[in-house]
């Protein structure tokens, strides 16, 4: 039988990376998945490639469930309105997979922080923090009627290591605590919550800057030590499939770890170790 057969879930920024890998693997498993973004099928942020419409597909074509909704995160009132079609649809929220982050649209430089352009606060805290801030308030309401519930924040952490880019590092440390605060503030509702952090992701865009594919990523040094999305979308299902993992609740939790502790692969067969800086 399936782990999530019967679960509700809603994976945000699910049209490409690890939104979309989340929502496949959590498909695959047996939930119903909102996938939320805002490319869909003849618009695509950027001509990137990927839309939830994509997503979707890919979801039934494992033999999930999946329904697209485009949805720009930085809009509260777009946030609010899927939350109520899920309420109505679903009558229940079960796992949330805060994975929105806006920082894709203006690239992530890395120079000193004077010499920054200060548009890096609006796509990361605006449409990554803020975003994911807004969907827990719409949705917290609907995951408490749930008997258990789930809201996992994606995140980048290496201990106490710097990341090298000062609103990035910024942005993902306010996530993780974003998480612990939730975690002590829900815990009397049965309400877990947690923040993962995958290693280096082989994602279409990543893929696309360095010219490569999955057929011939190997060939470039750079990628020597990455990963696939679904590394990081299996231990998320992982997660949301345990019984236990309110005793988990507050903590960061590397994808390395979670695939020893869980004992999954990468969708290669690969075990991957916590990737560090």
């Amino acid at each position: 039988m399936k782990p999530l057969m019967g679960k509700v879930a809603l994976v945000t920024g699910g049209s490409r990376g690890a939104g979309r890998a989340i929502a496949i693997e959590l498909g695959k498993a047996g939930a119903t998945v909102y996938v939320t973004g805002r490319s869909i099928k003849g618009d695509s942020t950027n001509n990137w490639p990927g839309t939830i419409d994509d997503t979707v597909s890919q979801i039934e074509a494992s033999g999930g469930t999946g329904v697209a909704i485009r949805c720009d995160h930085t809009n509260d009132s777009e946030t609010e309105a899927i939350i109520n079609q899920i309420r109505m649809e679903q009558g229940k929220l079960d796992i949330l997979i805060n994975n929105v982050w806006g920082a894709h649209d203006l690239g992530v430089e890395y120079k000193p922080f004077e010499e920054l352009p200060l548009a890096h606060w609006d796509t990361m805290f605006t449409a990554g923090v803020r975003a994911q801030l807004a969907t827990n308030h719409f949705a917290i309401p609907l995951l408490r009627e749930s008997k258990q519930a789930l809201i996992i924040h994606t995140t980048f952490w290496d201990e106490n290591k710097y990341t090298g880019q000062f609103y990035y590092d910024l942005a993902k440390n306010a996530l993780i605590r974003m998480a612990y605060g939730l975690s002590i503030e829900l815990q009397q509702d049965a309400i877990a919550v947690l923040a993962v952090s995958p290693g280096f992701m082989r994602t279409e865009l990543v893929l696309k800057y360095h010219e490569a594919d999955e057929k011939n990523w190997q060939e470039a040094e750079d990628l020597s030590q990455t990963e696939t999305p679904h590394y990081l979308g299996r231990g998320i299902t992982a997660l949301a499939s345990d019984p236990n993992v309110m005793e988990k609740s507050g903590k960061v939790l590397k994808v390395g770890d979670l695939a020893k502790e869980y004992q999954f692969t990468d969708i290669d067969g690969r075990y991957i170790p916590p990737f560090s800086i």
